[in-house]
């Protein structure tokens, strides 16, 4: 039987409401070893920020880390997946939309979000990204 994605996602995603700074964001993707949180509010799931979004369009405009909300800055209304589809749709929505990481919503709910290197390492656990996915953080 094929995998679905629930199998392989990360459940409960760190999330941060759309007014807070893209300082905090960069902190908690510090201190929670990741490059991207998921930005929701009252409604559910509002958009992504990645580690790059705060690099390329906050830091190296001029905006000030402490004042910017993650609201100005984030992609808004990210594709997302069923928690339900087979693992080769993951597969198939990242590779036609370069993703790299894929929120996971049963209607307007948020449960989880997969990344490249959870599937890589379901794909294939002997595969060079996936040894990189698996291994401990090198900072």
């Amino acid at each position: 039987m094929a995998k679905t994605i629930r199998d392989v996602m990360t459940p409960d995603p760190v999330c941060l409401n759309e007014n807070a700074t893209i300082a905090e964001a960069a902190r908690q993707m510090s201190d929670s070893d990741i490059g991207d949180v998921l930005v929701t509010d009252s409604r559910g799931l509002r958009g992504m920020l990645t580690d790059r979004d705060i690099v390329i369009r906050a830091i190296a405009t001029g905006r000030d880390p402490n004042t910017t909300t993650v609201s100005e800055i984030l992609s808004a209304d990210p594709i997302c997946a069923s928690p339900d589809d087979d693992v080769s749709t993951a597969v198939d929505l990242m590779r036609r939309h370069a993703l790299r990481r894929l929120p996971v919503c049963e209607g307007d709910r948020l449960m989880g979000i997969v990344s490249i290197g959870d599937l890589a390492i379901e794909q294939d656990s002997r595969s060079a990204l996936a040894d990189i996915s698996a291994a401990p953080a090198n900072h």
